[in-house]
């Protein structure tokens, strides 16, 4: 007998290296990342339906994200309906523990558990090559959030190859008020690249992830990998909003060993060298009333909860 209600939880992610190639003619950009997956879920929950739904739960505003056939949830599910020509819904639930347009990857975490919990509730026999292949055509993130652990992203993000790592990293998260839209952010590093190209080198074409962060991450070095933290994307996201500077200044005034905006921001990751330097940084930029979490990585990609 098939389930009648399946969970699944996906992680959020965070960039430690994040090159953003030239603007080519199709208005897109090759990216060079390492991806790093941290223990902060979405869960979702699917059940039976004649149609297709989403609702929210948990401590994140999703007041404003669509629950229209437009959610990134929803097209995950309709997608895999298609695929396998399933002729009934799902309603999905899920319970948001990511920031909403917070530069962790919240939507495509979304998208990656609703494909193994589709694929449970449906009974289908799908290999993870398969989910990959369909969670590609999602979006740049997606592919990530079904794989987890560490891994290094070429081409738009999804093209992804497994990256060794080792030990445990402990990170705190700074989240924000306000959300920053992906693609405003990747159009204000154009202009800003247009503002300084006298002073800054021209992009790539295709970047590369920097040989030094995959020896720390192989090493699980702490102290290398904060010496090289790199986001393209993070001088955008701070002239969008300025507060961020504030935020990271702090969080390395408080011990952290490196600080970064993740992905498109507005979420700042910071770096610890242990538990104490975390938990003593949490309480820091919460006693600033910045809300804060400790998180560690890399953890496994989407899979089923019991």
């Amino acid at each position: 007998m098939q389930p009648s209600v399946v969970r699944a939880k996906a992680p959020g992610k965070i960039n430690v290296y994040l090159g953003v190639g030239s603007l080519q003619d199709d208005g897109y950009h090759e990216i060079a990342t390492a991806y790093h997956a941290v223990s902060l879920h979405e869960i979702v929950e699917a059940r039976e339906a004649d149609d297709f739904s989403v609702e929210f739960t948990g401590p994140v505003d999703a007041s404003g994200l669509s629950t229209g056939a437009d959610n990134l949830a929803v097209r995950a599910a309709m997608l895999l309906a298609r695929h396998a020509k399933i002729t009934n819904g799902v309603a999905l639930s899920i319970e948001k523990h990511v920031p909403v347009a917070g530069g962790m990857g919240g939507g495509s975490a979304d998208a990656a558990a609703t494909l193994v919990a589709c694929a449970e509730l449906w009974g289908l026999r799908l290999g993870r090559d398969e989910l990959h292949r369909l969670a590609a055509r999602l979006g740049a993130d997606v592919p990530f959030a079904l794989q987890g652990g560490t891994a290094v992203g070429t081409g738009r993000g999804d093209e992804l190859s497994p990256a060794l790592a080792q030990g445990q990293l402990h990170w705190v998260l700074a989240f924000s008020d306000e959300g920053l839209a992906t693609p405003e952010v990747y159009a204000e590093l154009d202009e800003h690249r247009m503002r300084h190209r006298a002073d800054i080198m021209p992009a790539v074409r295709r970047p590369e992830v920097d040989a030094r962060v995959l020896q720390a991450l192989r090493l699980g070095d702490a102290h290398m990998l904060a010496e090289v933290l790199s986001n393209d994307l993070q001088p955008a996201a701070l002239h969008l909003a300025p507060r961020l500077a504030g935020t990271l200044e702090l969080g390395e005034r408080n011990g952290a060993l490196a600080g970064l905006v993740s992905g498109s921001g507005p979420t700042c990751a910071f770096l610890c060298a242990d538990l104490d330097s975390a938990l003593e940084l949490q309480i820091a930029l919460s006693a600033a009333r910045i809300p804060a979490t400790k998180v560690t990585g890399p953890v496994p990609g989407a899979r089923l909860i019991d």
